[in-house]
């Protein structure tokens, strides 16, 4: 089903991500910082969405760092710009990353830093003013974010940085394939982490017996948990970084696969996973959206997959928000903000296709 000028919403939403071209041209030299090493499917889709996005633009990828192996005083030549990592760890959730993030914006005031699209949560007000005051001490950062709300925040406390309204990396792997024909209905696919909210309960008390209830943490098996561990102890110490490096871009590949995989097993897929959600969206298969614990799901879903007709929020029938504006093309906010190229295959670290 085609959106608006016989185009489908998804391309639409990939095309989107081309704006990112303004900040890192084709041609760019860059270093891409805080790639994910863990088994967490949504950052793996990021990570594939973000190398395809450099690779269909032609920018030059110089060097990359996870947060495990990411010198603490980075050297980068003159003239490079550093692309850091998009997806949903912007904030006091996850210190780690936020902590690199940090960490980066300060010791390079001379270059130029871009921070992939991103979601904003931060718990506590001081380490929000903290984040500010390093961010407000440079000049040519460029943040994309991927909701309203997270908008307005960074408008609001950023105010040295340009901020820009952007969908998820995952989107420049639009269209993905499946992997045969659906033979089971449902997929319930929901978090278990500090993102999980109570919603989820009256899908495991009402469904019978046979329903199918996953995580990634169940996507993926104890082998895979085991080549993780040992990928994050090859970074940590040092030894045989750029092997270990090459090694998990090829592994990570196979998760990837394994994940589509698994989804195309299922007719609809219901999901408090943003990126369950993104890759049922990605494969063209209805799936049902719940929120996580602070917004970040029902605010997504208004900003960009509202008017995919396959998806819906739970709680809201499909196409129920109003269109929303883009906060780039006027002021005002709306009332959540208070509250290419596609072969159908996802290509690889070796430009193969899955």
């Amino acid at each position: 089903m085609l959106g608006t000028n016989n185009i489908h919403p998804m391309e639409e939403l990939k095309g989107h991500l081309r704006q990112i071209l303004k900040v890192i041209p084709s041609g760019s030299n860059i270093y891409y910082l805080d790639y994910p090493v863990y088994n967490n499917g949504g950052d793996l889709l990021i990570m594939k969405g973000t190398e395809a996005f450099f690779r269909d633009n032609e920018i030059n990828v110089l060097a990359r760092y996870s947060v495990l192996d990411c010198p603490l005083s980075l050297k980068v030549p003159d003239g490079v710009t550093i692309v850091l990592q998009g997806g949903g760890n912007f904030g006091d959730l996850y210190s780690t990353h936020q902590k690199l993030r940090e960490r980066i914006v300060a010791q390079h005031p001379r270059h130029r830093v871009v921070i992939l699209p991103q979601t904003i949560f931060y718990k506590s007000d001081i380490e929000l003013k903290k984040t500010a005051r390093i961010f407000n001490g440079h000049k040519d950062v460029h943040f994309f974010v991927r909701d309203t709300v997270s908008y307005e925040l960074a408008k609001k406390e950023f105010h040295q940085t340009n901020v820009y309204l952007s969908p998820d990396m995952a989107h420049q792997l639009w269209p993905i394939k499946p992997k045969g024909q659906p033979h089971a209905e449902m997929l319930y696919f929901f978090r278990k982490d500090i993102e999980k909210t109570k919603n989820q309960n009256q899908y495991e008390s009402v469904s019978g017996p046979g329903a199918v209830f996953k995580d990634w943490e169940t996507v993926y098996n104890r082998i895979d948990r085991k080549i993780i561990r040992t990928t994050n102890s090859w970074l940590k110490s040092g030894k045989g970084r750029s092997l270990a490096r090459w090694f998990w871009y090829k592994y990570s590949d196979r998760m990837v696969h394994t994940a589509i995989k698994e989804f195309s097993k299922y007719r609809t897929v219901t999901t408090s996973r943003l990126h369950g959600h993104i890759l049922a969206c990605l494969l063209d298969q209805p799936n049902v959206l719940l929120d996580n614990s602070y917004g970040k799901n029902s605010n997504y879903y208004a900003a960009w997959t509202k008017n995919n007709p396959k998806s819906r929020l739970e709680g809201i029938p499909s196409g129920g928000f109003g269109k929303p504006e883009n906060p780039e093309r006027s002021e005002s906010t709306s009332a959540s903000a208070e509250h290419a190229k596609g072969s159908g295959a996802v290509v690889l670290t070796d430009g193969a296709a899955l």
